[in-house]
């Protein structure tokens, strides 16, 4: 078996997150995807269960746990076959729902692939969960931007929406790794999307996954995609819309994920980015 890796959402193998990628799966269990995610030690490994064409039956795991859906995995997958078969179109069977994946190759030979998620939705957060989270965080609420409303998103997988006030308070990111980590077993959230907005269009973004082994992701592309939806369904952009976010830069693995969000309410919303192997 042969295990691919890939790092998503960057230009440089110095950045992006990284994801293995193993496309003959079909004679694995879960529990040897499991062992194999562990092995692999990246935040999520994809795995390919069926192909017919350019038509994939996927399936991710962390290190930890299987996830419904993982964005930057999806990347790595989309350009890892591209690289063996050429850029094009290709639909995605996930537990999430059918994923809708194109590649393209720039002028400077760098391949580019853009996913569509599954329509997204937004839920209130409540208050006793917010302030357990905030707890575990270590944050407070006077820590939070007024203007960005505590929710929780889906776009595929589970992620509360957190601002923060200021960039220094997504900064200093030191969490109670056990509670956390209790607290989203518990309500089945992915990852914490933590951001901070820079201007209309540009965001900065922190993802603590403990659910998965990981202290944190430094590219999350379902969470990318939560955010579209959630900045859709409160009306906080001019849609149709493009915003970039921006992750790892305080891991020092930078990252850069763009969101396209367009003005349909029930239409997915579509993360870009490029890949390189590892």
């Amino acid at each position: 078996m042969e295990i691919l890796r890939y790092t998503a959402f960057s230009e440089s193998t110095d950045g992006g997150n990284p994801a293995g990628v193993v496309f003959d799966a079909a004679g694995l269990d879960p529990k040897q995807m499991l062992e194999i995610a562990a092995e692999v030690g990246y935040s999520e490994t994809a795995f390919v269960t069926g192909r017919a064409d350019r038509h994939l039956a996927v399936r991710y795991f962390s290190p930890m746990v299987e996830v419904p859906f993982c964005g930057h995995a999806t990347i790595a997958t989309a350009v890892a076959f591209a690289d063996r078969h050429g850029p094009g179109e290709l639909l995605l069977d996930t537990q999430a729902g059918p994923i809708e994946v194109s590649t393209s190759v720039t002028h400077t030979g760098l391949t580019v692939a853009t996913l569509v998620s599954v329509p997204p939705h937004v839920d209130d957060l409540d208050t006793t969960l917010l302030d357990e989270l905030l707890a575990a965080l270590r944050w407070s609420r006077t820590d939070l931007d007024a203007g960005l409303p505590p929710k929780v998103a889906h776009a595929g997988a589970s992620h509360p929406i957190i601002a923060a006030r200021t960039r220094e308070r997504l900064a200093h990111l030191s969490y109670d790794f056990s509670l956390l980590a209790m607290l989203m077993e518990r309500t089945g959230w992915t990852t914490i999307d933590l951001v901070w907005r820079e201007s209309d269009d540009i965001f900065h973004a922190r993802n603590p996954f403990p659910p998965g082994g990981v202290v944190e992701d430094p590219a999350t592309g379902a969470a990318a995609a939560a955010l579209g939806g959630y900045l859709r369904a409160l009306k906080l952009v001019a849609l149709p819309a493009t915003v970039t976010v921006l992750q790892g830069e305080d891991m020092g693995r930078p990252s850069t994920i763009t969101v396209s969000i367009p003005q349909d309410p029930a239409s997915g919303i579509a993360v870009t980015g490029s890949a390189l192997r590892l």
